[in-house]
Parts: structure tokens; C-alpha cells; sequence
């Protein structure tokens, strides 16, 4: 269907002028819906009424399944993926697919390289805020998240969820493919790749592949004449027999 409304800011195309002008706010910044409690802006008002939602308790989208209740019937539909496995959302660039369109963006950014997120410090960049949040203490010796059982400090609160299975031997990562459990979603990878054969650490001697970077590590060592173990010098057997 054609789209004769334009966009004079940036060429976009529209079927209907009211669109074009709901558009036209992405442009100036204007925000002519607003929240009478907190005062925030909004370029619909459909996201407002949303938005008002969380000034309440009220949660009147429910879910048939697990009865969890949700502010809006976006989030309800969002939700509902958790039981049906559904996977919308495919990347065009492979055959991955998402629940969520959020998801599907962070992924993206693996193909195009696009790093948003960028320390302040050193520079580096990151797909997520949140790998930025936990990179940015790399750079202080602030340890907050403390353990209850030994008292270890960690940088963040995912790096105490995940030392916390030392203590009480959660295993919460399951192999689709056989009944083995793991402590960390890092040795599920690892281990999936004995089912799906992939062997993404190949030694630049011989081209031989590996399930694991240890393992290639491991490898590297026959290619060199090196032994990692030094052998003494035998002694004579008359020295021996003296001592």
C-alpha cells in the first residue's frame, strides 16, 4: 500500500497523516500526553494510560495459566511466551529466534557489532547496560554483594546468585537433551556441544576442533617438542648403590 505522507526530517513514509504527525514528535521532542501525578511526557496516549498503571496496584490482565496478573494486555502477551515456547521474532541475518522483540535487538547487534553502551573510562563498548554496569567496577574495588554463608564480596548481584550454588548445589541449567543439570548457563554450552557436535576452538596447526578452550589449550602442547615435565638425569649405578 503506498505511504504518501513524508516525513521532511528524515524521508520516512506514512499511510495516514495522523500518523505522520505522531511521527513528527520522535523529531522535536514533543510530548503533549502528560502523567497529572509525576508529570512525564508521552507521544501517545495509549502510553500514558499505560504509564498510569504504575501508580497503582492494579493488574486486571490475567493469565489462564499461572493466574500472574500484568498492567497491560502487551505485557499479558509478552508473558504468555513463558508457557507456549512461542518464538516470534526471527533475526534476518540466521535462524535464531525470540520471545521478545528486546531480545531480538541485543541479539542483532552481534551481526552488525554495534556496541551503544560505552565506558566512560577506558572506552570499551558493550550490547547491554547492564554489561556496562558490572564492566564499570572492573575499574573500583568495591565488592557490595556479600555472601551470607562465607561473607566472599562480588561485584554484582549475578556474580553472588551464581556463587551461592557452591553452597547449596542448585543445579537450575537442564540439557534439553539428556538429564544432566548445571550449576552455570557456561558449563550447560559447553556440555550441549557433545549433542549438537559443535567444536567452535580449532588449533591453527591442524585444524582439529574442540568443544572447549582448555581442551585446545591441552591440545597445543603435542604440536611443540617441549615436554611440560623436565626429566632429572639418571644417575650411575654406582653413585646410587653409595647412597
Amino acid at each position: 500500500m503506498e505511504k504518501p505522507w513524508k516525513c521532511g526530517d528524515c524521508g520516512k513514509g506514512f499511510r495516514y497523516p495522523s500518523v505522520l504527525e505522531i511521527h513528527k514528535r520522535s523529531h522535536t521532542g514533543e510530548r503533549p500526553f502528560t502523567c497529572s501525578v509525576c508529570g512525564k511526557g508521552f507521544t501517545h496516549s495509549s502510553h500514558l494510560r499505560r504509564h498510569n498503571l504504575t501508580h497503582s496496584n492494579e493488574r486486571p490482565f490475567k493469565c489462564t495459566d499461572c493466574g500472574s496478573g500484568f498492567r497491560s494486555a502487551q505485557d499479558l502477551v509478552s508473558h504468555q511466551r513463558t508457557h507456549t515456547e512461542e518464538r516470534p521474532f526471527s533475526c534476518s541475518h540466521c535462524s535464531k529466534r525470540f520471545k521478545w522483540s528486546s531480545t531480538l535487538r541485543v541479539h542483532q547487534r552481534v551481526h552488525t557489532g554495534e556496541n551503544p553502551f560505552t565506558c566512560s573510562v577506558c572506552g570499551k563498548g558493550f550490547t547491554q547496560s547492564f554489561h556496562l554496569c558490572r564492566h564499570n567496577l572492573t575499574h573500583s574495588n568495591e565488592r557490595p554483594f556479600k555472601c551470607s554463608d562465607c561473607g566472599s564480596g562480588f561485584r554484582s548481584s549475578q556474580d553472588l546468585v551464581s556463587h551461592q550454588r557452591i553452597h547449596t548445589e542448585e543445579r537450575p541449567f537442564s540439557c534439553s537433551h539428556c538429564t544432566k543439570r548445571f550449576k552455570w548457563s557456561s558449563s550447560l554450552r559447553v556440555h550441549q556441544r557433545v549433542h549438537t557436535g559443535e567444536r567452535p576452538f580449532p588449533c591453527c596447526v591442524c585444524g582439529k576442533g574442540f568443544t572447549a578452550s582448555s581442551s585446545l589449550l591441552k591440545h597445543k602442547a603435542t604440536h611443540s617438542k617441549e615436554s611440560p615435565f623436565n626429566a632429572l638425569p639418571e644417575r650411575p649405578a654406582s653413585e646410587a648403590l653409595r647412597n
